[in-house]
Order: structure tokens, then sequence, then C-alpha cells
């Protein structure tokens, strides 16, 4: 059994989803939003931190996953994109695999240019969540499945991560960082 963990930053919703793995089955366990609104920029760093560290002293995920950064038409929003990813990746405190939105989408719905509301439907549907998701939250826990199906096909196939099938890139906490 793995817990992992997918996280959607954003510099005014950071979501979170939390999935197990086993045999090839996906569970559902948690996910949501951390509210980041009427905040400054320096609380709002430090509310994903504390937020994100809760979660993960309860699930103790085995794994982590988070969406690559994209270039914005407003470096200013880039910016800020990636102090948030960088919040949440140190309140993680272990590897941490990232994946490019299109790859997200691509493994949850079967197509790269999804929209919000086919890849909350299939999340749903993989998951059997009755409850309607916040599409942070969603996106969180579509990260956290394309980790999942990512690492574990691979796996099965007796691949490395490495391939170049995955994106999957180690950060680690300062004392263990390794480069790859």
């Amino acid at each position: 059994m793995t817990i992992i963990i997918g996280i959607d930053p954003g510099s005014c919703y950071t979501g979170y989803g939390v999935i197990q793995w086993e045999s090839h089955q996906s569970r559902y366990l948690d996910s949501g939003c951390v509210s980041l609104v009427s905040l400054s920029m320096g609380e709002r760093l430090q509310k994903i931190f504390v937020e994100l560290q809760k979660i993960i002293q309860y699930y103790s995920p085995h794994e982590a996953a988070i969406e690559q950064i994209f270039m914005h038409r407003n470096p200013n929003s880039a910016l800020k994109l990636g102090q948030a990813r960088g919040a949440a990746i140190v309140a993680l405190g272990l590897p941490v695999a990232e994946y490019s939105a299109r790859q997200v989408k691509q493994s949850v719905v079967g197509y790269g240019a999804a929209d919000k509301t086919q890849v909350q439907h299939m999340v749903r549907r993989l998951l059997t969540i009755s409850h309607a998701l916040q599409a942070d939250a969603a996106d969180a826990l579509a990260i956290a499945l394309c980790h999942a199906h990512s690492r574990f096909s691979l796996k099965q196939a007796g691949k490395t991560v490495r391939s170049k099938r995955s994106s999957w890139r180690s950060f680690r906490p300062p004392d263990t960082h390794h480069k790859t």
C-alpha cells in the first residue's frame, strides 16, 4: 500500500489530494483547498507550509507529486506561483515528482487538452467520489492519480522511473539533496 499526496499549487488557492494505491486500485482518502485570499504574500506562503504540514502529519504519505510550473503571460504571476510551489515542496519534506498539466490530463482523461470539468468528472469516477469537488482539489487528486499511474505502470513494466515517458524528478530536503 502506498499513500500519495498530489499538490496543485496556487497563490490564491492551493489544492491537495490524498489517495491510497494498492494492487493497481486507487482509493480516495482526502482532498481540499488551502484558501490564501486576502493574505499578504508572506502569510500565504506560511499558510501553505503550515496547512500542508498538518496533512502530511495526519496521512504520512510515502510519495508526493506536484504540477510543474508553466510560464504565464504575466511574469509576476509566474513568480508568485513558483513561490507557492516552493512552500509546498518544502512542507512535504519527501521526494516530489512533477508533472505537466498536459501529462496529468492525458493520464486521467486520456486527452492532454481536457478542460477542468472533464478532469473533475474523471477524478470523481476513478475514485468513486459522490460529492462535488472544488476545481483545485480535483486537480490535486488528478496529479496524485497521474503519479500513481506513471510510477506503478513503469514499475510493472520493469522500467526505471527515469524513463523518457515520466517526468519524475526528486526534490529532497537540503540535507539529502541529490542531483538527478
